[in-house]
């Protein structure tokens, strides 16, 4: 156990190097993705990827500890949020799975990363998941805060759902609706600070921190992605021609066949994890090398428990 000294010397280090994290931005052929990087230019690097409705500063006290340890970690902006911004102004501003999935190698391309570790919650657990799923040659590792997120955007959507269940989505179906597209344009700020409210209902976030984040919602293409992420998954809108094909291999839900750890927030809105790996999440991730829970974490754990999260993902990375 550390003592009370080599706990301060921590906390002053992670402070210390949280100043050194350096803005740049990288141009892929299609965006050009802001992103925080810290640690050693040689190290081997770790991608960290965002949710919905968050950004790159999810991680600020999750990089430290993997900079500390030699790791070069890059955290993006993903698509629609922050900096981040298309090339091409006739571009589609689209979010389906594939492109956010593909966002991450192409990232990786650009910064000339052959392999690399990844780790997301929420749309960037899903990006995380995709990614290593198409491309298995590239990604070493994966802690996939969430588990297994991967969907099959052509099934129709399910009419059976538990009524709880329904209620938990409502933001879905909102977005689905041309009330909720003008309503996120307008309100974006006060609707994204009730998510976090209610899907980390025990989490007592500061203004200073949410506003921090909230910044980044206001990227142009922001509701644009927002919308057709959720609309393109309950069969409301088409996806871009070049991912059909991606699309239709995580239908299949392929395997994921890296290393993997998974984490979840013991008190996540959107449900309770089981307590040991389930018998899907054991088909999904043949390498699965931990499956843990983040007590009294909401569903933004690296804001929540970030100590859990660099923790989990140095153990992860050791086990490669």
């Amino acid at each position: 156990m550390l003592s009370r000294r080599d706990l301060l010397k921590t906390a002053a280090f992670a402070v210390t190097l949280r100043a050194q994290s350096v803005a740049k931005s990288a141009k892929t052929k299609v965006l050009d993705i802001a992103y925080l990087e810290s640690g050693p230019a040689s190290g081997f690097p770790v991608i960290l990827l965002h949710g919905f409705p968050d950004d790159a500063h999810a991680y600020d006290d999750v990089a430290p500890p993997l900079a500390q340890a030699g790791y070069r970690v890059i955290v993006p902006w993903i698509r629609g949020y922050g900096a981040t911004r298309f090339l091409d102004s006739a571009a589609p501003r689209m979010a389906e799975q594939a492109a956010i999935g593909q966002d991450v190698i192409d990232l990786a391309d650009a910064l000339k990363l052959p392999r690399f570790a990844v780790s997301g919650f929420d749309w960037g657990g899903r990006a995380a998941a995709v990614a290593a799923a198409l491309y298995p040659d590239r990604i070493s590792a994966a802690l996939l805060i969430g588990g297994y997120t991967i969907q099959n955007v052509f099934a129709p959507p399910s009419t059976t759902q538990p009524p709880a269940a329904v209620e938990r989505a409502w933001y879905q179906w909102y977005f689905n609706t041309e009330n909720g597209r003008v309503g996120l344009q307008k309100n974006r700020k006060a609707l994204c600070r009730y998510m976090w409210q209610t899907w980390s209902p025990t989490w007592k976030f500061t203004d200073e921190l949410y506003e921090k984040s909230a910044v980044s919602f206001e990227n142009p293409d922001f509701v644009d992605c927002v919308i057709h992420s959720y609309r393109n998954r309950n069969g409301n809108a088409s996806g871009e021609p070049r991912f059909e094909s991606a699309e239709r291999e995580l239908a299949k839900r392929p395997p994921i066949t890296c290393p993997v750890m998974t984490l979840y927030g013991g008190d996540d809105a959107f449900g309770k994890p089981s307590p040991e790996p389930t018998a899907a999440e054991r088909a999904s991730f043949p390498k699965l090398t931990g499956h843990r829970i983040a007590a009294g974490a909401g569903h933004f754990v690296p804001h929540e428990k970030p100590e859990t999260v660099s923790s989990a993902m140095l153990d992860l990375l050791k086990s490669m």
